[in-house]
């Protein structure tokens, strides 16, 4: 607790009798300096000490609030099943119960409030306030804000598949008037299938990068949730929130997580899973429209996806990403080195031939494992014989042969 500033103390005039007319108006001068020194000070004090009550006058006030608040009852949620609006009455059904309780409605709220509104309401069920339209926070965290760093320029070796992707994603939310015109309706969904690493991900970055729509990303695995109900919950949400935001495109990797091929299985997962891919097909393919909402999906297990979700109308386009030829390699490998700084003698038409069976991932971590080699040697060059020891060490790594460091024991187990 801080303490009251001390007064200074109050000057004292003494005047001799004795003393000559200029000493006696020296003296009332040196006391007038005393007397204003003491006014400023006083002043000084005065300021500090109403700047002090301020802050104490508002931290009583928002004590007090907080006190009134502790003292007022919770509001609870509840749902507007039906409105009344000449009798400015509502029913409403409190969440967590089947209760539904018939509530009168102040003539405001009853102008703004609709059937299916959620609502707080206080113990005797009288409407307090109106809440806004219930999502879930981990849909809301799987929108994309900033744009991915990545253009159709950065993929290659699959042009036809980015020209596809292109004329039924990217077409129709920048240029729907073609599609109106010539009396067509775009498709709905794009399923990219293929081996891992072929660019699937990336291609789905790129029209995310290229269109000005909200991109919504999601892994299949994200949508299984432990108790009943949550997958559901959380597709349905999602989707909601890309017709809130659209034109907005649905990106989901990794789709086999959620829509294998159904089983006889009873167990409460496998039911859960099924649960949440039925609740998939109906937002891909309801009795309602999804709007200006784009859906890609990847999978490099097509074979374990179920037939029910690779049916027109909701996937209209299924585009196999293979493994590149030896042409695409080889724009692999120049789009990879385009920052590098690369020998000139280097020729990736032959790298791209000793290459057959890669994926453009695997060519990007060769790239990589080549500057390290001229690394380790103490050089700013890549040379073709970093790029030739890449390609072994990644042969040996996938034979399964383990690479013993110099003076090591190779151990095999």
């Amino acid at each position: 607790m801080s303490r009251s500033p001390s007064l200074p103390d109050r000057p004292r005039l003494e005047l001799d009798q004795d003393m000559s007319d200029e000493e006696r108006l020296e003296a009332l001068r040196e006391h007038f300096v005393e007397i204003t020194d003491v006014h400023e000070e006083l002043s000084s004090q005065l300021e500090t000490a109403d700047e002090r009550r301020a802050e104490l006058k508002e931290e009583v006030d928002r004590t007090e609030r907080e006190n009134e608040a502790l003292k007022t009852s919770s509001l609870y949620i509840a749902t507007v099943e039906e409105v009344a609006d000449e009798a400015q009455e509502a029913v409403v059904k409190q969440h967590g119960n089947n209760q539904e309780v018939l509530t009168d409605v102040s003539r405001r709220m009853a102008d703004e409030l609709q059937a299916g509104d959620r609502v707080a309401v206080n113990d005797s069920f009288s409407v307090q306030t109106i809440l806004s339209g219930e999502t879930d926070a981990r849909a809301q965290a799987m929108e994309v804000d900033a744009s991915p760093d990545v253009v159709y320029d950065d993929i290659g070796g699959i042009e036809e598949q980015i020209r596809e992707v292109r004329e039924a994603v990217e077409e129709p939310l920048v240029n729907p008037a073609q599609f109106d015109t010539v009396g067509i309706d775009p498709p709905s969904g794009v399923l990219l299938y293929g081996p891992p690493g072929t660019g699937k991900t990336m291609l789905a970055k790129a029209v995310a990068n290229e269109t000005d729509a909200t991109f919504i990303k999601m892994a299949g695995s994200e949508l299984v949730r432990k108790f009943i109900g949550e997958g559901s919950r959380l597709v349905r949400d999602l989707f909601e929130l890309a017709e809130e935001r659209s034109p907005a495109i649905i990106f989901i990797d990794e789709i086999d997580a959620i829509a294998a091929k159904r089983t006889e299985s009873k167990t409460s997962g496998d039911a859960e899973v099924q649960r949440t891919m039925m609740q998939l097909l109906s937002e891909m393919d309801g009795f309602e429209s999804r709007g200006n909402v784009r859906i890609i999906a990847a999978t490099n297990r097509f074979d374990m996806l179920d037939r029910a979700i690779l049916r027109p109308g909701r996937f209209d386009r299924l585009i196999e990403v293979p493994e590149p030829d030896a042409e695409g390699r080889e724009r692999i490998f120049e789009i990879h080195t385009k920052n590098m700084n690369v020998a000139d003698d280097v020729d990736f038409a032959a790298l791209a031939e000793r290459t057959e069976g890669y994926s453009g991932a695997e060519i990007e971590s060769m790239t990589t494992e080549a500057g390290m080699f001229a690394i380790r040697d103490e050089r700013t060059e890549v040379r073709t014989s970093d790029f030739e020891e890449a390609i072994d060490k990644l042969e040996n790594e996938d034979s399964g042969t383990p690479v013993p460091s110099a003076g090591y024991t190779a151990y095999h187990y």
